[in-house]
């Protein structure tokens, strides 16, 4: 029988305004790596096009999820692609990319950006991009709720996106008054993002609502686990998960290695054109 995870820590996402087009906050504080592992960060924007020029990554994986407005997509390895809401960007910076995104001329972008850690044996891999349309993802629907399936699986339904770290992403919408539970292998660390409405979470049955990040309890390798989740109003959230990477951590702004001497490594590379070949 599965355990049910706890809710270990609930923390209110604020946003500032950082110029008249743009405003974030972080759902994950960067930093903390050994909490949030395999998660480095977790940005919400909401941007108008011109906010970001072109910028690398390397030792990463970018997932954005698109909450509303159309966002543009360009980097050096994959070209260009466009996003609607509920859509998601899966980029592997691997060795390196250049990239930019960029809401469409006229739209305002409100986005969820998660950086994933890459493992040192898959730090330098080639870069790939993978383009997650949400009425293509797989989707689960039981007792009122709809669970679309963006990596890893749900009761059984599983998405055919391609991990290096394994991660469960979903989008639960549940309605008003009914319960759902997402299965998660007992050594995922994890935590849930409520975008929309109210509800109870977790063994304890803890209180939650729009603009709050939920963490999960942390269990053991082979241990199955549960999260429930009952829902208030009608209720959207995004729950992510993922397996621990368990390596030194050493982040240069865009650029996340293992020592300093590969961060240096990575800023002589991208000064060299090594990014674009």
């Amino acid at each position: 029988m599965a355990v049910l995870r706890r809710i270990r820590r609930i923390r209110s996402v604020e946003l500032t305004v950082n110029s008249p087009t743009h405003r974030s906050g972080p759902v994950l504080e960067p930093g903390k790596w050994e909490e949030h592992d395999p998660f480095l960060l977790l940005m919400e924007d909401i941007f108008q096009r011109g906010t970001f020029e072109e910028h690398p990554h390397r030792g990463i994986e970018t997932v954005t999820y698109v909450i509303s407005g159309e966002l543009e997509h360009y980097d050096s390895n994959a070209g260009h692609g466009k996003l609607g809401p509920g859509d998601v960007q899966w980029m592997t910076a691997g060795r390196g990319v250049i990239h930019k995104e960029d809401p469409a001329p006229g739209s305002t972008v409100h986005s969820l950006q998660l950086w994933i850690n890459l493992p040192s044996t898959h730090k330098m891999i080639k870069p790939r991009y993978q383009n997650l349309r949400a009425e293509k993802m797989p989707v689960r629907e039981e007792n009122g709720a709809t669970i679309r399936v963006f990596s890893g699986s749900s009761k059984g339904v599983r998405a055919p996106t391609r991990n290096i770290v394994p991660v469960t992403m979903v989008e639960m919408n549940v309605e008003p008054g009914c319960t759902v539970s997402q299965d998660l292998p007992g050594h995922y660390n994890g935590f849930l993002y409520i975008l929309e409405g109210s509800g109870v979470f977790g063994a304890e049955e803890a209180e939650g609502k729009a603009g709050q990040v939920l963490f999960l309890s942390r269990h053991e390798r082979g241990e199955q686990t549960e999260v429930r989740v009952t829902a208030r109003g009608k209720l959207r959230l995004l729950l992510y998960a993922g397996e621990p990477v368990e390596e030194p951590v050493v982040a240069y702004g865009p650029f996340v290695m293992n020592t300093q001497e590969q961060i240096l490594e990575a800023l002589r590379d991208y000064r060299e054109g090594r990014f674009l070949r």
